[in-house]
Parts: C-alpha cells; structure tokens; sequence
C-alpha cells in the first residue's frame, strides 16, 4: 500500500512539474489530423468510433467554412470582376431524363389531354363532387383526418364503409353523380394509404401515405379554414405519368377559386414524393407575403396506376412502382 501511494503521489508531482507556470496563457488545442487513408468504420470500439467520428464532422465543417470565407473575401477583392457563382450539384439538377417529359407545345399531349378521362372536368362539363370514406372500422385519428380533408376539398362528402365492398360503393357513387373517390387505409390506428379513383370511367391511383400531421399537432397553425374555394398549385409533374397524377389531383377542386378567402392547396412532387400543404396568405406589402399553415399535412408516393375504377382482381395497370427494377439510381425520377 505504501509503495502504491508514493507512486501515485510521484505520479502527481510529475504531472505537477510539466504543468504550466501561473499567469503563462494556456497552450492552444493541437488540432486533429488524420491519416489519409483514415476510416472511422475501422474503429472496433463503438464509444470510441462515435467520438472519432463527431470530431471528424467539425474538422470538415470547419474546412469547408474557412474555404467559404477565403472564397468571399476574394469575390469582394476581385468586385465586378469576379466570377459567377457555381451552381451546386444536387441530385433535382443532376436528374436523368427521362423520355416521357412533356413538352407544353407538344400536339400528342394536347391530343390526349383533349380526349382523357379528366377532359369532361378541364372542359368545363363536370361539377367535382367527392366522396371520402376509410377502411373497415376506423379509429380516431382516420376519422378526425377525413373530416379535416373535407374542409380542404369543396363539396367533398365524409361517409363510413360500414363493411361495404369498394365495388359495390362505386356504382352507388356514379348513380349520386360523385366524380371522384376518396379512401383512406389505416395501419395500427395511424392513415397510411391513400386510394384516388376518378369516376365513371377511371383511372385509379394507389399512394403510401407518411408523415400525417392533423390541425392541433402543427406549430404555429392559423384558424380554422373557411368555407372559400382555395387556389391550388401543382409542382414538378413533368413526365406523362406526373402529369395524369397533377390532372387527378386538379379534378379534385372546381375551376374558380374564391381569391378573397386567400387560402392555397399545393401539391409539391420533389423525388417523387407528393407533399401536400394547405396554407393561408396575406400581402403585407408590395414585396412581403406572410403564409399561415392550416393543415391538415401530409406525403404520398405513388405505388400503381389502375386504369378504370377499383378493382384488385382484374384491373389493368399502367404503371406499377418495382423497386428493385426500377431504383436502380437516386437521380431517375418517375413523376
């Protein structure tokens, strides 16, 4: 015991003497340099690699803000001599082409749009009427999100299967005039599908629905939405496919919003993701514009496209999401 004490006592002493003397500035902190051909997986400890790891990213972090700085004190050196800014790479501008992006000029799609099964509603033939229901047996939360949606979409009607066959509800909704039908699937109690059939005459879409949020669960949310017609705005449809899915969701809503209840539905396609946001907006000035988010929210991701209405058993697909066929690279995009 007495050998261990001054052993440790002399331990002290030593770490004593290289210390410091007072008022001496402490030294600066060495900075970290890693090997070139370091790799954080190669770290056995999990402890260890996690800490490796966080002091790895404020290395890069700092790397890449000293470039920036160094980048714009040149740029304010150089003044109208310098270069333009590069444009980052992301993988929006980095897309692979795809053949069926549509051209606005292009005469086939105008031919086709003219004699689709949306044509009658762009023509002004057809008033929307939508119906909206669930699946069997619906829990709270599907139910408050089906009631929120109707306040969304004008002239939409809210009803309970009850048990009832999808195909024995859609005759029932082409003899009441409905133009379109709404389901919403559930999973654990939580909204996770979303079936779109236009009536009479198709076609019919199938989404994975995420990310539901209602009303009370989004921060600084507006009041409650008015009985106003909104506006509707439709991102990034560009392939064919994209635009039958930006005209379904069109249908949806009548042609002439009521622009004095000043409320906007998008539907915004980035990578083939479909978010859906209903904001409210006003003009504080000529150049400012605040926007309130009314809710509810929610994303989609198309999984197949029925021709004709619903049918499970015998319907005919236009287009079906494979994923190991058809994700084959991050930059190919479908809508």
């Amino acid at each position: 015991m007495a050998a261990g004490g001054q052993a440790l006592g002399g331990g002290n002493m030593a770490v004593g003497g290289a210390g410091p003397e007072r008022g001496a500035e402490p030294p600066a902190p060495e900075r970290v340099l890693f090997p070139p051909t370091f790799s954080v997986s190669e770290i056995k400890n999990k402890q260890r690699r996690h800490f490796m790891f966080v002091r790895w990213k404020q290395q890069q972090r700092k790397e890449k803000l000293a470039l920036r700085k160094k980048r714009r004190k040149e740029r304010e050196a150089l003044g109208d001599k310098a270069p333009p800014k590069a444009i980052p790479k992301t993988i929006e501008n980095q897309r692979v082409y795809d053949e069926t992006t549509v051209d606005p000029n292009d005469e086939e799609v105008a031919f086709d749009e003219a004699t689709d099964e949306f044509a009658p509603y762009f023509n002004r033939q057809t008033v929307p009427k939508i119906l909206i229901t669930t699946s069997d047996r619906p829990r709270g939360r599907t139910v408050r999100f089906c009631e929120q949606l109707s306040t969304v979409i004008p002239n939409s009607h809210v009803y309970y299967r009850r048990g009832l066959a999808l195909k024995r509800i859609i005759p029932q909704c082409i003899a009441r005039d409905f133009t379109d039908l709404i389901v919403i699937n559930e999973d654990r109690k939580i909204p996770n599908g979303l079936v779109l059939s236009h009536l009479p005459d198709g076609p019919t879409a199938h989404f994975k629905m995420s990310s539901v949020r209602l009303r009370k669960e989004i921060k600084r949310k507006g009041k409650q939405p008015t009985e106003h017609v909104p506006e509707v705005i439709l991102n990034n449809f560009t392939t064919r496919l994209g635009h039958s899915v930006g005209r379904m969701f069109a249908s949806l809503f009548p042609h002439d919003p009521q622009f004095i209840g000043r409320q906007v539905a998008t539907f915004h396609n980035q990578r083939d993701y479909i978010f859906f946001r209903f904001h409210r907006y006003i003009f504080k000035s000529e150049k400012k514009v605040g926007i309130q988010e009314l809710g509810p929210r929610f994303t989609l991701k198309l999984r197949s496209l029925q021709k004709g209405t619903f049918d499970s058993k015998f319907g005919e697909y236009e287009w079906v999401h494979k994923r190991r066929e058809m994700d084959t690279s991050r930059r190919k995009f479908h809508l």
